[in-house]
């Protein structure tokens, strides 16, 4: 008999399979309107953003818009998840220590957040609840 359930370092499949669908639907949620906010105003901000990797601020706010929009929206739907988290860890890392010096306790802590979990996602995979698990499972014989 377990007296102190909350010590207990068991876990059932199904608790880990909510628990990527609550990480994969919440920071892609979370992530999505950044992306939107930069689409809107790509006009004002082609000229102007951030260019970290030497192909041009547009170019660069292109990249970031995917990551945070389309790659975002695929974590939410958990299709393509592994590769999908690859730009956002990316662009977690740009946000982190390129625009905020790798201040991780300060201006960095948002995007340093972002990119804890994104890693987590890549490593463990979408779960159960996700378009990947349904189409790997028609997959097999």
């Amino acid at each position: 008999m377990r007296f102190l359930p909350l010590f207990d370092i068991s876990y059932k499949k199904s608790s880990f399979d909510i628990s990527m669908l609550i990480l994969r639907l919440g920071f892609g949620i979370l992530m999505i309107p950044h992306g939107y906010a930069k689409f809107v105003s790509f006009g004002e901000k082609q000229n102007d953003f951030m260019d970290f990797m030497g192909l041009g601020p547009a170019t660069s706010l292109v990249l970031a818009i995917f990551a945070e929009m389309i790659c975002s929206a695929l974590l939410v739907l958990g299709l393509f998840t592994r590769a999908a988290t690859i730009p956002l860890i990316i662009t977690a890392m740009v946000i982190t220590f390129l625009a905020h010096d790798g201040d991780v306790f300060g201006k960095g802590y948002g995007g340093f957040s972002y990119l804890l979990v994104y890693i987590v996602i890549l490593l463990v995979g979408p779960g159960k609840f996700s378009l990947d698990a349904a189409i790997s499972s028609k997959q097999r014989f």
